[in-house]
């Protein structure tokens, strides 16, 4: 079921009413009927693979008794390496089997030898990447004494599968989103207002910007080799909109939704292309995934604490692990060497803690060094997301190749009023609330102002609604 589908605007306030008008005095009620109605908007889009989500969460909830009550060093690395076979298991076979297959085929033609496979036909099921991980995480924070594993059944399938980010995040730790099913939870008037701005605010960065991107950026790289340089340049610029607005619209929505529950999720984006050099802007983007590769990877390597060749192999690992997360594709990987070779000089002159705060804080407008700095963290992602965009490398290296050959002082075809004016809108809103967490959060106290605001940003929904667009990190 999609956040923006007339499906999900009729299930929401039928959950929303039964669960704090009919259940409202029953904890474990409320549990189970989020529970079942998790299980419902997953099951939307294939019912089959529920069985995945039962037995992942079956699997991970018993090995955490387990860890609990064995004292046994080596009974517990067993558990936890049973645990991470089947997580890991579950996502490599849908997920890299077929990539793996023909990388070992492709190592056979390249020595000379003859090797026949049969790749399988199958279906990723949607949000594995992020369930598996939210549920692995348990597994190792109870192995390693962070948290104490729950006996209560509901609350722990309810917290795998819970539905605002059940299948694109953002990825949940037990230690903040377990105990929240375990306690009593009052409705709080303000907190549900918020949430819906942030609903709000996130339809409008995924129905009106990244919806509208989409259409130019499918049209540029399918068939770049008729455009200019200019033109596959702000391809690379309408992609940079397109992949922002519409997995943090994912995650505002998930957020929003999840405070009309009575639940505070993390912070998934925190403004990233404002970011003054790239180590900022990884700070900003995708806060759960990265830091649950820091937490779960790069510090049990043993993280910056080493010389040199320890920094960069960690920086490269975590990067590329990063990048091969994403898909079963050679593009994703060397996304993430490229954003490990920007990242690498500051790492290696001490400067990646150097833009801790926000940008220009406590002023309107940023200083020209800042303009500039961000224009330049700006452009290197843009470099990175062609490659990620692209269906293969000899594609994006071709796309490349082609603005290098082609780049003139031209006006670009697609430079349209049906996307700008959103994007400058968008900016202009995120600029001003960049110390809060979405941009409706804090506006102007004259309620003209702010209804003003939200029935604009509510009537350019409407009007910019067309075909259902299913969201890009769902093939994830």
């Amino acid at each position: 079921m999609l956040f923006n589908s007339i499906e999900f605007a009729l299930f929401l306030p039928i959950v929303f009413g039964l669960y704090w008008f009919v259940l409202n005095r029953d904890l474990k009620y409320q549990n189970l009927l989020l529970l079942a109605a998790s299980y419902f908007f997953y099951g939307w889009w294939d019912w089959r693979f529920l069985s995945l989500i039962i037995f992942s969460s079956l699997a991970d909830y018993l090995i955490g008794i387990e860890l609990g009550k064995n004292k046994k060093q080596s009974n517990r690395k067993f558990l936890l390496c049973i645990s991470i076979i089947i997580n890991l298991g579950f996502l490599g076979f849908f997920k890299y089997f077929n990539f793996f297959l023909d990388a070992f085929i492709d190592a056979f033609s390249f020595f000379g030898g003859s090797f026949e496979g049969t790749r399988l036909d199958i279906i990723l099921p949607v949000g594995i990447s992020f369930y598996t991980f939210q549920t692995l995480s348990y597994s190792i924070d109870v192995y390693n004494k962070k948290i104490t594993p729950t006996k209560n059944l509901i609350a722990f399938f309810a917290y795998v599968s819970f539905f605002p980010q059940l299948v694109a995040g953002p990825i949940e730790r037990a230690k903040n989103l377990l105990p929240q099913f375990t306690q009593k939870r009052q409705f709080d008037y303000m907190q549900a207002k918020d949430g819906l701005r942030q609903i709000l605010w996130g339809l409008f960065k995924k129905m009106v910007v990244a919806d509208n991107c989409a259409i130019y950026v499918n049209d540029i790289f399918a068939n770049y080799e008729l455009y200019s340089g200019n033109t596959l340049i702000l391809g690379g610029v309408y992609f940079a909109f397109q992949i922002y607005c519409d997995f943090s619209g994912y995650s505002d929505i998930a957020i929003g939704t999840s405070k009309l529950f009575g639940f505070n999720l993390m912070q998934n984006f925190a403004f990233p292309y404002f970011s003054k050099d790239i180590a900022e802007f990884w700070r900003r983007w995708h806060i759960s995934l990265s830091t649950w590769f820091r937490d779960y990877l790069y510090i049990p390597l043993g993280g910056s604490r080493g010389g040199t060749w320890m920094k960069v192999r960690n920086t490269f690992i975590i990067f590329i692990v990063s990048g091969f997360w994403h898909g079963a594709n050679w593009t994703f990987i060397v996304w993430g060497a490229l954003n490990a070779i920007y990242f690498l000089p500051l790492l290696l002159l001490n400067l990646n803690r150097k833009n801790l705060e926000i940008t220009a804080k406590g002023k309107n407008l940023p200083s020209i060094g800042n303009v500039l700095n961000m224009l330049l963290t700006f452009g290197l992602t843009v470099i990175a997301w062609i490659f990620f965009r692209a269906e293969n490398l000899s594609h994006a290296l071709g796309y490349l190749n082609r603005i290098i050959l082609t780049i003139d002082f031209s006006i670009p075809e697609f430079l349209t009023r049906n996307i700008y004016p959103f994007i400058i809108i968008l900016i202009i809103m995120e600029w001003f609330q960049r110390s809060n967490e979405h941009g409706l959060e804090k506006l102007p106290s004259s309620p003209w102002i702010r209804y003003s605001i939200y029935y604009i940003c509510a009537f350019t929904i409407i009007m910019n609604h067309r075909v259902e667009q299913s969201f890009v990190y769902f093939q994830f």
